[in-house]
């Protein structure tokens, strides 16, 4: 039987698309708030490394929930677990468009966080369960477009939602989208495989929790601290140690919520440190781009969405296109061509940066993500392929953990970059563009790594 004649039934699509618009509701917001981040400066009065916590808390609080994925998935129902995750976003959603104070508003984005780490690893584990084989690279092409569109239309929508109606309308409006992922997943969403009460481990939980927040903690306030202080050397210390026994932990009981064994499987660690570094550059530019469009250049909100728009779009369509192509030719040659165009992309972005024009910025970032568009697909359907099948919810708990975690990591390290540049001089944009600069060659050495990676571990073809 051709490829072309393999049926993906209509519910699968149906829980895809269900699950995938959760996400994609969490990443627009992130997305759009980005714009907005001026305006929350002024309006709620905090500076740019603490603005930033309204992408990272949201990340960190779905790092930590996402490693529970493996566990979820055994002990309970697919269905209930998913209508759980939908009910914390709409409270977080509603918590966070009406909220009064700052705090407030971080507090929203955590609940949200709590929705999208139960769901997030739903979508991919019942492509990789329930899709045909011979479907799954496109499937999970289409799974990275839904989620990719969101950075795509994010910036735009802000943009026009923050000059027209006010930021809080970014909330009320994605209501009916969520309607939507809860009508979908009711009628999609199926069981396929037995469950069962599986143990859990508070304690590898706690340290997760404790390594991801020491971590982050640590990079943000290195922007304001010396790093010789417990709010930034003792915070990283914080969490290397808990990093270390997480590791210790996971490798001496039967059950560990996060595998570390699998990073025996040198291919497997191999694509993971990729996808890690990959998520780190993508974030990093998320944050990067519409502020320096409004601090250095000069233009409004509106504007920086619009400029970012059309890579964005591009990203997210060439995320099937590598799903297709991955079916046919393999991997090693898509993450080959995807990160050396990376590379130049943000090569360009380093030496040009202090004075770059909205068209210059617009035409590297296509490059930029159209080649990271078609490289992420890849990359996690690879990784994937390179364990056992039951390993695969496990590396997919893996993948999924840190995907969030280097994108607050991501945040978070270049919001300091910034931030220290104009300690002592405020936003200025001489200020501004030179920390960009510096921040753009942190993640040209990023996509450096992904080359020198992609050339060791990727294999021609998937098992």
């Amino acid at each position: 039987m051709s490829k072309n004649t393999v049926k993906i039934p209509a519910r699968v699509i149906a829980a895809v698309i269900a699950t995938g618009l959760l996400s994609f509701c969490g990443v627009i917001i992130e997305t759009a708030m980005n714009v907005s981040f001026p305006k929350l400066m002024t309006e709620f009065g905090v500076t740019t490394n603490v603005v930033q916590w309204m992408t990272s808390i949201y990340l960190l609080v779905v790092a930590i929930i996402v490693p529970l994925s493996a566990l979820l998935k055994r002990s309970f129902r697919t269905k209930p677990l998913f209508l759980t995750a939908v009910t914390f976003f709409i409270l977080g959603v509603i918590i966070d468009a009406l909220a009064p104070t700052f705090p407030v508003l971080l507090t929203g984005r955590l609940i949200q966080g709590l929705g999208t780490g139960i769901s997030l690893p739903l979508m991919f584990n019942i492509i990789m369960e329930q899709v045909p084989r011979q479907r799954i690279g496109l499937m999970m092409g289409f799974g990275n477009l839904i989620t990719g569109i969101a950075p795509a239309v994010g910036p735009t929508f802000g943009g026009i939602i923050v000059s027209s109606l006010g930021w809080r309308w970014i909330f009320y409006i994605l209501l009916p989208f969520l309607l939507v992922s809860l009508l979908l997943g009711t009628w999609g969403i199926q069981q396929k495989t037995a469950t069962a009460r599986q143990h859990f481990d508070m304690l590898s939980c706690l340290l997760i929790a404790v390594m991801f927040i020491g971590l982050v903690v640590g990079f943000s306030n290195l922007a304001t601290l010396p790093l010789l202080s417990w709010p930034v050397g003792g915070a990283i210390l914080i969490g290397l140690v808990a990093m270390g026994l997480l590791s210790w932990r996971s490798l001496s009981i039967t059950t560990p919520i996060l595998d570390f064994r699998l990073f025996g499987n040198r291919r497997f660690a191999g694509h993971v440190l990729i996808f890690f570094l990959t998520q780190m550059c993508s974030l990093g530019f998320a944050f990067l781009l519409p502020n320096y469009i409004q601090l250095v250049n000069h233009n409004t909100a509106l504007l920086a969405g619009l400029v970012v728009m059309p890579a964005s779009f591009c990203g997210a369509l060439f995320a099937p296109v590598g799903g297709r192509l991955l079916d046919q030719y393999g991997p090693k040659k898509l993450v080959l061509s995807g990160s050396i165009l990376m590379a130049v992309a943000i090569l360009i972005f380093t030496l040009f940066s202090p004075a770059m024009s909205n068209l210059a910025i617009a035409l590297v970032y296509i490059l930029y993500m159209s080649s990271m568009g078609s490289l992420m697909g890849t990359v996690t359907t690879s990784a994937l392929a390179s364990l056992p099948q039951d390993k695969q919810t496990q590396g997919n708990a893996i993948l999924n953990t840190l995907q969030q975690f280097a994108g607050s990591m991501g945040t978070s390290l270049v919001a300091m970059i910034v931030a220290k540049s104009q300690v002592g001089v405020g936003k200025t944009a001489a200020a501004t563009a030179l920390g960009t600069q510096h921040a753009f060659v942190l993640l040209l050495v990023f996509v450096v790594m992904i080359v020198i990676t992609a050339l060791r571990f990727v294999p021609q073809r998937l098992k």
